[in-house]
């Protein structure tokens, strides 16, 4: 029988995941400090430029969801501190674009169900007027599939009590109903954990800010 070295097979398989382990390593590392931008960043260029990472990555990481999740996350931030409602309007249409790319990834992540509620949400606030009906049931709707996908995802909760809390509002209807979703909110960002290091973990400060309505 002919006897085979293995050693330079153990060799070859050690390098080949070192490589691999190194590529998730700067992967997680690019992810996380874009993220931190999009949290945190004070100004539309900022955002704007770690939108655009979040871009490249994902074009280069095929088979990741999380780029595009946080590219239209992106997209949503700067449509909220832009005035002008076409620009709004823009950042809104490319943070659904890029949301199409997340669920074709991963149809089945209630996260990105929830980002897509949001946006259908501050669609309505470029034109309350003509858009409130179409939209806010629209918002409603995704938020509920989100919350049957994940029932503990606590940003599909805070947002679907947002929009309870606002249609209670406006039929002068009693908030008991939205009240009761945001504690629940509350307490799954307390008590739910994702194992993926790059899970949405935004949403908790817009949840407590609403308690006080709530008393």
């Amino acid at each position: 029988m002919k006897h085979v070295n293995i050693i330079p097979l153990l060799i070859a398989a050690l390098a080949f995941l070192a490589v691999t382990a190194s590529a998730t390593d700067r992967y997680t590392e690019a992810m996380q400090k874009n993220i931190e931008i999009v949290y945190k960043g004070k100004s539309v260029e900022e955002i704007q430029a770690a939108v655009n990472a979040f871009e490249r990555i994902g074009d280069a990481e095929k088979s990741k969801w999380e780029p595009f999740y946080y590219a239209s996350y992106g997209n949503l931030m700067i449509a909220l501190r832009v005035s002008d409602a076409s620009t709004k309007d823009k950042h809104l249409d490319l943070a659904l674009e890029t949301l199409k790319k997340a669920s074709a990834i991963n149809p089945s992540e209630s996260e990105i169900v929830a980002l897509e509620g949001f946006v259908h949400m501050i669609r309505v606030t470029v034109d309350p007027a003509s858009r409130g009906q179409q939209y806010s049931g629209l918002a409603m709707q995704t938020f509920g599939k989100a919350i049957g996908m994940n029932p503990e995802n606590p940003r599909a909760l805070a947002l679907m009590a947002q929009m309870q809390y606002g249609t209670a509002q406006f039929f002068g209807s009693p908030t008991t109903e939205a009240c009761g979703t945001l504690n629940k909110a509350l307490e799954k960002f307390e008590t739910y954990k994702s194992t993926n290091p790059l899970a949405p973990v935004w949403g908790k400060p817009m949840a407590e800010g609403m308690k006080a309505q709530c008393k």
